[in-house]
């Protein structure tokens, strides 16, 4: 699946962004627990005075001292930051969201998760942070897309986000003598043009790390069907053995031919290697690679976006987004919301990305910009500038999901011939996941 944004090593060095001071004291550590409140209960006003709870899935030193700092300079409401471990929050979410105690905010994830508890009504309306002089006001509409729920109202505030692209060596692009393609066409004669120089045009971890095949299906999928077919595919809306798809696998059978074979036996790190080495061309993967490449070297890095296959299909960005979303049933709605304002300010989003040394990006168009390297600044500028923002399979999905996807996307690698059937048995596997 694609990595939490702090839930292993691998987001944890900063290769983009530069070291900053780590503080902050240690805050409570806890859960919540209870039975069931009527969702909304509080959603009007509630009790103005009400303490506040901040339940935190960012267990890991580096995001957990920064989120401390940064909760530190938050004095309106008096608040308890509980952080929990991120397997054991996953597990506990629906619990706190259903307890008649119910923290007031929690991390985690924007896109399909947060749609499924807004739609049970546990979530708090927060659509007014988004207009006027609120908040979010200023975010980009593909963010306040995917911060919405069914129905078209905010129940999620996006503070960082990173984006997925094909990235590149720029030296040895030179020394090849090629520039990223402008449309689909340039892309498949830039393949062609990298394999006539005894290069692997691309290079893909799908060993170990099965869940990287999901990523050209994903970005062929938006390209060919869009993103709202995308997501309502993922949602159970469409097969996976239908036309549409089908479509999708039959590009997709197109570019392994200009795959580096070993990539099967990689994991997304090791497929960094042959890139490095200038031995492959691109990657489509994460900025997250960038941790991957010697220091001296992320300068040499860059990235293209996927290019257009059907015009007429709106751009649209993977951006895995995390940020928060809150209860429903809280006591103190006013209060919430205004944390809620606070977290999203452009200062806190900068000073939390910094001092927990993570690659993300933030979502606030107000940051200081020239703290950032190009690098990231073109990749702010891509996300803002996409119509419509996806996460990526298992987040747009579930993480059962995603295990069907690994099994037949990595069997389609294998033997592409067999689409026909990888096809009718994905969906059947699927369905079972959909059908509970």
């Amino acid at each position: 699946m694609s990595p939490d944004v702090f839930g292993s090593p691998v987001t944890r060095r900063n290769l983009l962004l530069g070291t900053a001071a780590i503080g902050g004291s240690v805050l409570l550590s806890g859960c919540v627990g209870g039975t069931a409140a009527p969702a909304g209960s509080a959603s009007a006003g509630g009790d103005a005075s009400a303490p506040l709870t901040l339940q935190s899935s960012l267990s890991d030193p580096k995001p957990k001292a920064a989120l401390e700092a940064v909760m530190k300079g938050y004095t309106t409401h008096p608040t308890t930051l509980n952080t929990v471990a991120i397997e054991q929050f996953r597990a506990q979410l629906p619990t706190y969201l259903t307890s008649s105690n119910p923290p007031d905010v929690l991390t985690w994830y924007a896109g399909s998760v947060a749609r499924d508890y807004a739609s049970k009504g546990l979530l708090l309306d927060v659509s007014d942070l988004w207009t006027g002089s609120g908040a979010c006001a200023g975010f980009s509409e593909a963010l306040k897309s995917l911060s919405s729920d069914e129905s078209g109202k905010q129940i999620f505030i996006p503070t960082n986000y990173y984006w997925w692209s094909i990235f590149y060596r720029k030296s040895a692009f030179e020394e090849w003598g090629v520039t990223p393609p402008s449309d689909w066409d340039g892309f498949m004669a830039l393949l062609d043009t990298l394999k006539g120089k005894g290069v692997y045009p691309l290079t893909n971890g799908t060993g170990s790390t099965a869940w990287m095949a999901s990523g050209w299906f994903d970005y062929l999928d938006l390209r060919i069907n869009g993103a709202t077919f995308h997501r309502e595919l993922l949602a159970g809306k469409h097969s996976f053995d239908s036309a549409e798809v089908r479509k999708v696998m039959d590009t997709y059978a197109t570019l392994i031919p200009y795959f580096d074979p070993k990539g099967r036996s990689y994991s997304w790190q090791e497929a960094a290697t042959p890139l490095i080495n200038k031995k492959a061309g691109m990657y489509l993967i994460g900025a997250f690679v960038t941790q991957a490449f010697p220091a001296a070297d992320v300068e040499d890095v860059d990235f293209f976006s996927v290019p257009t296959i059907d015009a007429s299909i709106p751009s649209a960005e993977e951006a895995p987004t995390d940020g928060y979303f809150a209860s429903a049933a809280t006591k103190n709605a006013a209060g919430t919301k205004d944390l809620l304002s606070f977290l999203a300010g452009a200062e806190q989003q900068q000073k939390f990305i910094e001092m927990s040394e993570s690659s993300n990006l933030p979502t606030s168009p107000d940051v200081d910009r020239t703290k950032f390297s190009t690098l990231v600044q073109k990749g702010m500028k891509l996300l803002e500038d996409t119509k419509e923002i996806t996460q990526f399979f298992n987040r747009d999905s579930s993480d059962a999901l995603q295990a069907t996807a690994d099994a037949a996307l990595t069997k389609f690698l294998d033997n592409p011939d067999d689409v026909a059937t990888i096809l009718k048995d994905w969906q059947t596997a699927a369905q079972q996941v959909w059908n509970g």
